[in-house]
């Protein structure tokens, strides 16, 4: 620590509360020889301090440093002064070398105990010792006795015997002078959690001084580092993410200062937290929209969003981003198959609208069956949205077939023994059945499918048909009106000859189109 190593006292070679007389001696004696280009030793200079500089300019310096009562003070606080017996012996023992012995004698009057006018000198000189220790618990401890002794009553006692009887302190703007001073010296060598935890010992007040230079810094450049980002992004959204990341890295430090000083509950900490993490969730936002049609975005805007969520703090903020990482994890399910999807539910949209005839029927499933085969090579057989779309196949498929079949049943023709229209149309259903059937379907879809397919087959060889044949050439008009999502009604018949046989007895499905709206927001 400069403070101590270089601390005017030191050069001058002498103790804080050297007499006047003394202090002038000194001067005198050490300048003379600077003069002619020689350096006087003192035995104050403590080596383990590290090097002196007993230069003509710096002994100046030095000794116009200790002329003002408030600059005695400052810097005596940074050195030794001799007030008792225990700070002979001690200092004794730092002229020879041994630092812990001197620790020792001093610690037996301060540790565990208050400032007196009879100790006050020992708490300085201990802790001033602690402050040029590598030891981090050791700079703790040091850093509590001095702050104990400058804002004890006996400070005072402290203040005259380096300086002048009739000058007086503010004990608390001396403490914060101080603990300037001292960050002054921190700064580069600790992170701001590592300095507040160096103070963490000290009373409220000192604290109460730290959050106010801590927060005040961080909170600043959090505020300008949001409003930098907003301003970038909105011109550069392709870039948003590296403009997110960045953002996130440089105030994750900062943020952690406000939130140790601050604590969670701080309404300062809560505003500034989110309004963090607000930018970070719209930089994997802009990012994600920016880039979605021409690549899969969903990595590094997921990345920026759970950023967002580990610092976000108010239960709006929350919810947000968790919807749209909800969202870009929906997305990121179905981007792989987008063209698939994209296909299979313009196919089902259009379907709504086709006349109901086996071949659309055919039509629909040989067109959409490839594109599930790759989604379901993609995706898995279990994966929702594939078997949704699976399903809305089969499903659409076959309630069409139902209904080409009952409109033929209830064809006047087949009622009085024509059945060559019923009998193309079972060949077709059938066929389209048997492609239907290789579909993937959820397990009650399954079932009403095998009920009507075996109904279908059953009926099919009441008419002579075989469940295997198939007519890839004969296309059902018997119907072109609009299809509706209600089912329709269907009546059978006990007669078994050809000319009564028994109307087809089908389980009617309700035609619905399943579109997977979060598959194609993008």
């Amino acid at each position: 620590m400069k403070l101590i190593q270089d601390n005017p006292y030191r050069i001058a070679g002498i103790l804080a509360n050297s007499s006047e007389k003394e202090l002038q001696k000194q001067k005198s004696k050490i300048t003379k020889y600077a003069s002619i280009g020689k350096q006087v030793d003192s035995e104050l200079d403590f080596p383990f301090f590290g090097n002196i500089d007993r230069s003509e300019s710096s002994i100046t310096k030095a000794f116009s440093g200790i002329e003002q009562n408030q600059d005695k003070v400052s810097h005596s606080l940074f050195w030794f002064l001799k007030a008792n017996t225990f700070d002979e012996t001690a200092i004794n023992y730092l002229i020879n070398g041994d630092k812990e012995k001197a620790i020792e004698i001093w610690d037996k009057v301060t540790n565990g105990k208050e400032v007196t006018s009879k100790n006050f000198s020992c708490f300085n000189n201990i802790s001033t010792l602690k402050l040029f220790s590598d030891s981090k618990d050791e700079i703790k401890e040091g850093l509590e006795a001095k702050i104990k002794l400058i804002e004890s009553p006996n400070f005072a006692d402290f203040v005259h015997t380096v300086a002048d009887q009739t000058y007086t302190i503010d004990n608390q703007k001396q403490a914060e002078k101080f603990v300037d001073e001292v960050l002054k010296q921190f700064k580069g060598k600790y992170s701001s959690s590592d300095t507040l935890k160096l103070f963490s010992n000290c009373n409220g007040t000192t604290q109460k001084y730290l959050s106010q230079i801590f927060t005040e810094e961080p909170l600043h450049k959090i505020e300008s580092q949001i409003e930098s980002t907003k301003n970038k992004r909105k011109t550069n959204k392709s870039g948003a993410y590296e403009l997110g990341l960045k953002l996130f890295v440089n105030c994750k430090d900062d943020l952690a200062t406000l939130k140790s000083l601050l604590g969670t509950n701080d309404l300062k900490y809560k505003m500034i937290a989110d309004n963090l993490a607000k930018e970070v969730m719209q930089c994997g936002i802009d990012y994600f929209q920016e880039w979605k049609e021409s690549k899969n975005p969903s990595e590094e805007g997921l990345k920026l969003l759970k950023y967002a969520q580990s610092i976000a703090i108010g239960s709006q903020t929350k919810d947000r981003i968790k919807e749209n990482i909800n969202g870009i994890e929906e997305w990121a399910k179905t981007a792989p198959v987008k063209k698939e999807l994209e296909f299979i539910i313009k196919k089902l949209v259009a379907f709504r609208d086709d006349s109901d005839t086996v071949e659309n029927a055919r039509d629909l499933v040989s067109s959409c069956k490839p594109k599930l085969q790759s989604m379901k090579s993609i995706l898995g057989s279990n994966n929702e949205e594939y078997l949704n779309l699976s399903t809305a196949i089969a499903n659409n498929a076959l309630g069409m077939l139902v209904t080409v079949i009952n409109d033929e049943q209830n064809n006047p023709l087949v009622r009085i023994g024509h059945f060559d229209t019923l009998k193309s149309a079972l060949r077709g259903a059938l066929a389209v059945s048997k492609e239907i059937e290789s579909l993937d379907m959820k397990s009650e879809q399954r079932s009403h499918f095998n009920t009507n397919y075996s109904t279908l087959k059953s009926i099919a060889s009441q008419l002579g048909i075989s469940s295997y044949s198939s007519s890839s050439t004969t296309r059902s008009t018997t119907s072109t009106s609009s299809r509706t999502t209600s089912s329709p009604t269907y009546s059978s018949s006990s007669s078994s000859s050809e000319s009564e046989i028994p109307w087809l007895k089908i389980i009617g499905w309700g035609i619905f189109i399943i579109i997977l709206i979060r598959a194609c927001a993008g």
